[in-house]
């Protein structure tokens, strides 16, 4: 199942701006597991075909996405977790995912000494 890109920001576009790069990181950050043609990863983004091309493009280069299966021309692609840039964020997101989650601990009580 993709996870749902429409529906409200992620934690990472919350903390790193809605940027074109930066969504189309995190939907496949999100998926971390499946592999998409690139006009799959546009119609999941609602983005438009130029904007996405201009930005997977050098998202590619960087190695921050990679070929995964191939089928004749067709090409599948998905996030390159050994890339040090994506791990750097998938390890941020984590973080502050775990924080947000963390039990917050009520204030103690104050106590009043009497005096003697």
């Amino acid at each position: 199942m993709v996870a749902d890109v429409g529906s409200g920001e992620t934690l990472l576009i919350r903390m790193l701006g809605n940027s074109p790069k930066l969504r189309i990181l995190d939907f496949f950050l999100d998926n971390p597991t499946l592999d998409f043609c690139k006009e799959e990863a546009v119609r999941e983004l609602g983005m438009g075909k130029l904007t996405f091309y201009k930005y997977f493009k050098d998202l590619e280069e960087l190695g921050a996405v990679k070929v995964s299966r191939k089928f004749g021309k067709a090409k599948l692609y998905r996030i390159n977790l050994e890339n040090p840039i994506v791990r750097m964020l998938a390890q941020k997101e984590l973080e502050m995912s775990l924080k947000i989650t963390e039990p917050r601990s009520p204030p103690a009580p104050k106590i009043k000494v009497a005096a003697t």
